[in-house]
Formats: structure tokens, sequence, C-alpha cells
């Protein structure tokens, strides 16, 4: 077919087609469902015959398999995306070659803005449904294409930071809501989770709600987390991205760190202020201008009141740490308090006494026994200074 100038679209056709009947076993085709009409979902290997589960069945199929690949058209965008995930999901159960899986990956990347949820948890779990993967092609392929996007912004002379394309906005919210399915099992480690959480750039996140969601469910699920790991889970959100309706929730949630509490309390306060100071200032005429204005006005008062967040924590701490000194060594004897009082002596106690009988104390004078002298007015009188 290839020879005679066959079509791309007409060589995939082709290919799914004996996919679907060589490898019955494995994926069968599910027409009407999700993915479109070339849609194929796993089935489960436990259902097949003793000989379709023995070694010799699985070596003729992941020769199949590796043939089928290598058979592919140049053009990457000639396969629907469900069928290659079905495809590598394959490769990984029949334990292929390095080659044939890394083919499949980077012809998922290459349409990674198509991938929905559903077609990431096919790569991520057993046959089953009970026990993650390893994950290491779902970080691949997200990895390769951001790596994508970053050359191709590179190559339309924009920066990757401000010129986001629609593609990446689709599959950082397609990640997130995977990462909360993903969230829900228990032997999910906090590297697995953060490592593909990561891998989407910060800036790709208009609000960070379904991450937020997504850290709840695992902070809910793996209660036994103490005040550091909790942080390092919740360290791939930004507090200052969330709704009004998620900094709500994450005020009352206790299974959160307290700094994202008080990100999330002081946040509400950093809003009203910045309103406040919108809506004194007199809107220009052109509505495009007082648009950029209030965004301007906006970032300015968002940075300036972080700041003074940052003093507010810092505050807050060295509060929390007197209190608790206090509550353990009792009053008197932190270093932040005053210093223990001196007990009086019996020398400081005999001094004060006898600073009472001083008769010079407080100006007074004894003149009972300076004699009376007579003073000759005619001649002028000296001051004598004495000295005591």
């Amino acid at each position: 077919m290839k020879l005679r100038g066959a079509k791309t679209l007409t060589l995939a056709g082709a290919l799914i087609t004996y996919t679907e009947r060589a490898l019955r076993e494995l994926v069968r085709d599910q027409t009407g469902g999700r993915g479109g009409s070339a849609g194929v979902q796993l089935s489960d290997p436990g259902d097949s015959s003793d000989s379709d589960s023995s070694s010799n069945s699985r070596s003729e199929q992941r020769e199949i398999l590796e043939s089928i690949v290598s058979l592919f058209p140049s053009e990457k965008a000639a396969f629907p995306i469900n069928f290659l995930c079905c495809l590598l999901r394959c490769a990984i159960y029949l334990h292929a070659s390095s080659s044939c899986k890394r083919e499949l990956e980077k012809r998922i990347s290459e349409i990674l803005e198509h991938v929905t949820v559903d077609d990431l948890l096919v790569l991520s779990f057993t046959y089953d449904g009970e026990r993650l993967l390893d994950l290491d092609s779902v970080r691949r392929i997200i990895s390769g294409f951001v790596e994508k996007e970053k050359s191709e912004s590179v190559f339309n002379a924009g920066t990757f930071r401000e010129d986001l394309s629609a593609a990446m906005h689709r599959v950082s919210k397609t990640v997130d809501v995977y990462l909360s399915e993903i969230a829900a099992y228990s032997d999910l480690t906090i590297s697995k989770f953060n490592g593909i959480a990561v891998l989407i750039p910060k800036n790709a996140r208009k609000v960070d709600d379904d991450l937020y969601r997504a850290v709840d469910i695992y902070l809910k699920v793996h209660p036994n987390l103490d005040e550091i790991e909790r942080e390092k889970v919740c360290s791939v959100m930004d507090p200052l991205k969330l709704s009004y309706e998620a900094r709500v929730h994450a005020s009352q949630n206790k299974r959160l760190p307290v700094q994202i509490v008080l990100h999330a309390l002081y946040y509400d306060q950093l809003k009203l202020r910045s309103g406040v100071e919108e809506d004194r200032k007199p809107s220009p005429k052109n509505s495009s201008v007082t648009a950029a204005t209030t965004r301007n006005q906006q970032l300015h008062a968002d940075v300036s009141l972080v700041r003074e967040n940052e003093e507010l924590r810092s505050e807050l701490m060295k509060m929390k740490m007197y209190i608790s000194d206090m509550q353990k060594n009792g009053p008197g004897t932190t270093s932040y308090g005053p210093g223990p009082t001196k007990k009086p002596t019996f020398f400081s106690a005999m001094s004060k006494k006898l600073g009472k009988l001083n008769p010079f104390k407080q100006g007074s004078k004894d003149t009972s026994h300076i004699e009376d002298m007579s003073v000759d007015l005619s001649k002028p009188r000296r001051r004598r200074f004495s000295v005591s």
C-alpha cells in the first residue's frame, strides 16, 4: 500500500483494524464509546485462556506489536491518541523493546493536547485497575510535550513564560484532573505525585483549583504525613491562585499545613484592599486602558501586600515560639521576657534604713551646732565655696 501511494489515513485505518484482530486478547473495539469510532479499551488478560497467558503467546504478541509499530507512517498525527495509549499499555504489559515504547511515547507527546483523563489512566494502572504502575511513561510523555511547546515558542520568536498556547492550557487542566484521580491510591509516593505535578509550568494554570483538589485528596488518603511532608505535597500549588470558593475551603481545611492556611486567609484581605484602592481611583474613558490600569494597580498592590504577609508570618512565628517557650518553662525563664528579679540581701536592706537617717537627704540641714556670727554690712561679702 505504501509503494502504491496509499494515503496516510488509509494506512492508519488498516493498521488499527489489524491490531484489533491480531491482539484481540489485549484490546477490543469500543464503538460509540469514549475516544471516538477508533476507540480502544483494555480488557482483562485474566479472562483469556491458559495458552494466551503462556510465555509463548506473550512472545508472539510482543513480536506482532513491535511489527505494527514499525509499520507506522511518518506522519505523527496519523492515529488517534486513545489508540496510541492502548498500544503503549500493551507494550508495557508485554515488555516490548525500548525503541517500541519510545516511539509510542513520542507520538503521544506530539498530540497530547487531545488526551483525556481516561487515556492517561489507561497508562497508569494494571489490567485489573487495582495497582499503579511506575508512571515513568506518563512523565516522559508530559515532559516531551512541554519541551515541544518550549521549542515552538522559541522558534516563533516568543517567550515561553508569556506566550502559552491553548494546547498547553488544555493539557495542564487534564493533568491536574488526572492527579486527582491517582491521588486516591495509597501506594502513590510524594515523589511520584510531585514529579508529575511540577512538569506543568505554573504559569500554564490560570487557577489552581483542580491541583488543590488533587492535593486535598492525597492528604486525605495519607493521614499519617508529618508537617514537613504535607508542606512538600502542597508546594506544587500556589495558594494565591485559588478561587474564592477554594480559599474558603482551604481556610477551614485541617489537613493543610498552617502556612497554606495563612496564605488563604491573608489573600482575602489582599483582594479586598486592592479592590478598595481601585474603586477610589477614577476610570479612564477607554475600556482597554481601564483594564490595563486595573491590572497594573492590582499587581503592585499584590506585590506590596505579599511582602507584608511575609513580615506578618515571621512575627507570628516568633510569637508562637515565645508562647510555646513560656508554656514549657514558665514565665520569667524565656529569652524573650524580662530577666528574673533579684531578691533583697541583708546589706541592701540595711543601706535603705541608714539612708532614711541621713540628715542631708532631700536637702534638709541641721544648723543647731553652728554659732551665730556678727556680720559687718559695710564690707563686701565673699562667697565661700566649700567642696564636700
